[in-house]
């Protein structure tokens, strides 16, 4: 194992585009049957259209030139590759703060709050491991734990043995695996959307009485409409080598794939800028990490279904449109809740849906921890 961290700049050569645009134009279309809108998937003139913009429209040479503002590294980490960006607060005392993304989105998605982040707070945005740059992952098991202890080695070596940390979806089950294995590390640790913390099934209303109550049946409600669209987490979480040939071979599969997400993700609007959500689908396509994305959901399937209890003071925070929905006594359960705030409005992206409210919760969580 090295300890080296390698300045990382992001260069994709132009014989990947030629190809990425060919491959684009010789799409193989399937049929789709009159007046099922997305009942059955991402519609085809949707995803056309899209297809046609990422070909003929979409500049990614300056999507590229605008990532490598951003100080980039990697370091080797129990056998794989760990791409972050990294940039320090001039405030001498400022806080150490992680942040992380979920699937299928990169790390990209937190772009636009590290330079704000970073007048508080020393800001480290580290992408999950196999999911884009630098590449897939060697070997299989990547799932929540190994990526919580790679997260503390990252920090143990730029120099934050005390550190907060904020993430969402995979990246927020993986800060809660790094609570539970590695609490003396955490100040603390907000969460926007974590699934123990959802009602899913009758059996978790159980012992609930009044608003605590009502509020798990609405979250029973939304599971249960989110039910229909898991089909990424049986598909992923059993076979992800049969389908990634698919994935890593067709762009328009792979962006189908994730496109399909995005919008199912945040109550079925699409939500996401189309140039950001390209930009995400070009980082999987580019590095060919379909596969090795997609098996974090095999490695986690495979994990305990115990929950443990984790003692690190915990915020949430919960997005009126996200596709599950937290109740705070099913939290309790297990966490250490010390900030719980709900909105009104932003989705499973809150980071590109409603920064203008996600940004102050961080900056406000962060700054209420005891050192």
């Amino acid at each position: 194992m090295t300890s080296a961290i390698t300045p990382f700049h992001v260069t994709i050569p132009a014989e990947q585009l030629t190809d990425l645009r060919a491959r684009l134009a010789n799409t193989r279309w399937p049929d789709q049957p009159e007046g099922v809108g997305w009942r059955l998937g991402i519609p085809v003139d949707h995803l056309r259209d899209l297809a046609e913009y990422w070909r003929t429209g979409f500049d990614w040479p300056a999507r590229e030139r605008r990532l490598n503002t951003y100080p980039q590294f990697t370091t080797e980490i129990d056998g794989t590759d760990v791409h972050f960006v990294h940039v320090r607060s001039a405030k001498p005392d400022a806080r150490p703060l992680l942040l992380s993304h979920g699937w299928p989105s990169q790390f990209t998605e937190y772009l636009d709050l590290v330079e704000p982040l970073a007048e508080d707070f020393h800001v480290v945005l580290v992408s999950l491991p196999g999911f884009g740059f630098p590449g897939p992952t060697r070997e299989a098991d990547w799932g929540p734990t190994r990526i919580a202890d790679a997260f503390a080695e990252l920090m143990t070596r730029l120099g934050y043995e005390r550190f907060a940390a904020h993430a969402p979806d995979w990246g927020g089950i993986a800060l809660r695996e790094l609570a539970v294995r590695h609490p003396d590390r955490l100040l603390g640790v907000h969460l926007l959307n974590m699934v123990s913390a959802s009602a899913k099934s009758p059996a978790d209303l159980a012992g609930l009485t009044g608003d605590d109550l009502a509020a798990a049946e609405r979250s029973l409600a939304r599971f249960a409409a989110f039910s229909m669209d898991i089909g990424h987490v049986i598909v992923q979480g059993t076979r992800p080598q049969t389908f990634s040939y698919g994935l890593t071979d067709s762009p328009v599969g792979q962006l189908a794939w994730i496109a399909e997400k995005f919008r199912t993700f945040s109550g079925g609007t699409d939500v996401v800028d189309r140039d950001h959500l390209l930009t995400t689908a070009s980082i999987y396509w580019f590095t060919a990490t379909a596969n090795s994305a997609a098996r974090i959901y095999t490695s986690a399937l495979a994990m305990a279904t115990a929950t443990e209890n984790s003692v690190v003071p915990t915020g949430m925070a919960i997005f009126a449109n996200d596709a599950t929905h937290a109740v705070r006594a099913l939290a309790e359960r297990f966490n250490t809740i010390v900030r719980w705030t709900e909105f009104d409005r932003g989705g499973h992206f809150p980071a590109l849906e409603a920064p203008d409210l996600l940004l102050p919760e961080i900056r406000a969580f962060v700054s209420s921890l005891d050192t």
